[in-house]
């Protein structure tokens, strides 16, 4: 798989404060790549080096193998970084219309086309003060789209929005991604993060904690989740395996803790058997994010 973006030891310091702590991770091509960390992590610092809005102390950044990137390549990113300025009173067709002319990126034509990809097309004719709030965030993503870009690089795309406007962008960027775009986004809502994204770099004051795709970050060891009709029963030969055991009384399920890639799940199967007890569920379960976040960010 191709690398879109390519960050190499970037380091940021204002004054005393350092923001970025030589930074280094791949974006693969058509990847959904979050950025995550608490605040003060350097997530808006290191969207702002990769956009050229701000300069690294040491560092470099490769957009498609370039230093910095070509003039050329850079038009195939669109970004949307800061809250856009759309006139109240002008339709979503008209503020595009105006951003168009503005940056240059793309062609007047284009627009009916980019407002069909934010899911605008029917209220292109409304005005921006009558749309919702995920709507707004719809048509400034609309805005980034236009020059048709194969890069996005959002900056906490969901902020501010309701349960309703994050659902309407977590679709925006699942769709975006099977048209072939690739999204490059910072958040710390970790669960859209881990409905959407399929790769991240964790950020904690300024240094990257871990990076790679989405279900490796989480796997730091094996959970198996068990149940059966005699769940005591089940409980009795599991703790005789010697394995740290977890009770979910209200699921009515049991969970052993393996080492990373050392659960063997035909012997555990195996010994249940032996020992009398059918089994109803055996799965390989992984973490939330939030919880490896939290385990990762707050050592």
């Amino acid at each position: 798989m191709s690398v879109v973006l390519s960050v190499k030891n970037l380091s940021k310091s204002y004054g005393l404060v350092r923001a970025l702590n030589a930074v280094s991770f791949d974006v693969p091509q058509g990847s959904v790549f979050g950025i995550l960390g608490p605040n003060g992590s350097g997530k808006t610092t290191l969207l702002g080096i990769v956009m050229d809005v701000l300069r690294a102390n040491k560092g470099e950044f490769l957009w498609f193998g370039q230093p910095g990137g070509s003039p050329a390549q850079r038009k195939k990113i669109g970004s949307l970084l800061e809250t856009p300025n759309f006139y109240s009173y002008l339709s979503g067709t008209d503020n595009l219309k105006i951003t168009q002319a503005i940056s240059g990126r793309g062609t007047k034509k284009e627009i009916d086309e980019v407002l069909k990809k934010v899911n605008l097309y029917d209220r292109r004719w409304s005005a921006f003060k009558s749309y919702s709030l995920g709507m707004k965030q719809r048509l400034a993503i609309g805005a980034a789209l236009l020059g048709s870009p194969k890069v996005l690089v959002l900056d906490e795309p969901t902020n501010g929005l309701d349960p309703v406007g994050i659902a309407e962008i977590r679709k925006l960027i699942i769709e975006l991604k099977e048209q072939g775009h690739t999204i490059i986004m910072a958040s710390h809502l970790l669960d859209e993060v881990e409905k959407v994204c399929t790769h991240a770099a964790i950020l904690k004051k300024g240094m990257v904690v871990t990076t790679g795709h989405v279900d490796e970050i989480m796997m730091d060891e094996d959970v198996v989740e068990l149940s059966a009709a005699d769940i005591n029963a089940l409980l009795t030969i599991l703790k005789d395996m010697g394995k740290e055991v977890l009770v979910d009384e209200k699921a009515n399920t049991v969970q052993i803790i393996f080492p990373k890639g050392t659960a063997k799940m035909d012997e555990i199967n195996r010994h249940c058997f032996n020992n009398g007890v059918v089994l109803t569920q055996l799965v390989l379960r992984k973490k939330r994010l939030e919880a490896r976040f939290f385990e990762l960010t707050n050592n």
